[in-house]
């Protein structure tokens, strides 16, 4: 197991820590609910260090970033961020990723800790344009302080304007009395705020500086569980449950990421999936009884037939109901459209429901 450069620090606040995606993380403190609502309603704080880091330079470092991304970073300008996937040649998904542009010929890519390894290899076999590429991963540190006060609480620590930040946009300065800090508004949990990025060796200061600053509004650390929780609330995909190598960008309704004004790797079948509709859909749903759908379970039509399953499911903190995504025929998807979830040795009745779950 790697370890992230705040371990100790996560120990010392009695965090409970766990294997996930080969690093000890932090799964919860005081427990998901209180965590999650926390973020909901003041601010919270995750190390998602664990988060992989890449600098794509050169003259061609936008040709290789259209190749390998489905989304169009030619849109970009510098200090803008975009949402992107990288699909495979067999109409699956080989990670989803954040993708920064620093200036014409810098960008930053953040993916998933789980695929580090494998977008690196992705990217580098698809490098035949020689753009420079670098892996920062084990470099960078990167906290997410999520939640309605975390600007006014962060204003303190940096000259940046932290209020009037777009989502979507990020700016490079000081934080904390750290140079070359990258301030982002990219968040994942749908409560607003921020992602900083910085060196490891300055995580301890970043970290005693934002709870400091963050004490007076009620700043708590976070888990990876209430993390989870809240990007599911907002119908948030997550790489390894509701997209992987076999889900397409199409199927998992990503299709607003999936831009066909350019030539990128299995573009042509992926646009033709699109004019002709996917065989199935991601779909939300809400339980119409009490039960907590979990990834796995089956979802079945009213006679009982396996029809698709849930990818992601849980007890939503805030609606109080079970909510979940789940796969199923083109033909049954549909907001307002019936289906159930065989939960242990009961079906629950569910409707699918228009994202987000959390109207805020």
């Amino acid at each position: 197991m790697k370890e992230i450069a705040l371990s100790e620090k996560h120990r010392e606040l009695n965090a409970k820590m766990v294997p996930f995606a080969g690093f000890n993380m932090p799964v919860s403190y005081e427990g998901v609910n209180i965590e999650h609502e926390t973020v909901r309603e003041k601010l919270g704080v995750f190390d998602v260090s664990h988060m992989g880091e890449f600098l794509i330079s050169g003259e061609n470092a936008l040709e290789l970033i259209q190749k390998i991304s489905s989304n169009d970073a030619s849109k970009l300008v510098d200090g803008k961020a975009q949402y992107s996937c990288m699909p495979n040649e067999d109409g699956g998904i080989v990670d989803d990723l954040i993708i920064y542009r620093i200036d014409s010929e810098k960008y930053l890519l953040v993916v998933n800790a789980s695929n580090i390894e494998k977008d690196w290899n992705w990217i580098a076999h698809h490098n035949t344009m020689d753009a420079t590429m670098r892996d920062m991963s084990d470099e960078m540190s990167l906290l997410a302080i999520q939640g309605p006060k975390a600007a006014e609480a962060m204003q303190a620590l940096t000259q940046v304007d932290l209020e009037n930040m777009k989502f979507y946009t990020f700016e490079v300065g000081k934080f904390a009395d750290v140079e070359k800090v990258i301030i982002s508004a990219t968040g994942y949990t749908g409560s607003g705020g921020f992602e900083i990025y910085f060196r490891n060796e300055d995580a301890e200061q970043v970290w005693d500086a934002v709870m400091e600053a963050g004490k007076d509004f009620g700043i708590k650390p976070i888990g990876l569980a209430a993390r989870d929780t809240l990007r599911l609330e907002m119908g948030y995909c997550l790489y390894g449950n509701d997209i992987d190598d076999t889900t397409s960008p199409i199927e998992a309704g990503l299709g607003w990421i999936t831009k066909f004004t350019k030539d990128f790797i299995n573009s042509e079948k992926l646009k033709a999936q699109k004019e002709n509709g996917p065989a199935r859909k991601l779909v939300a749903f809400e339980l119409d009884e009490r039960g907590i759908p979990r990834q796995g379970y089956d979802i079945v039509d009213e006679n009982g037939k396996k029809i698709g399953e849930v990818t992601s499911g849980t007890m939503s903190p805030s609606l109080e109901k079970g909510i979940g995504l789940g796969y199923v025929p083109a033909e049954i998807a549909g907001v307002g459209n019936k289906i159930s979830i065989q939960i242990r040795k009961k079906v629950v009745p569910a409707t699918q429901v228009k994202l987000p779950f959390y109207k805020g």
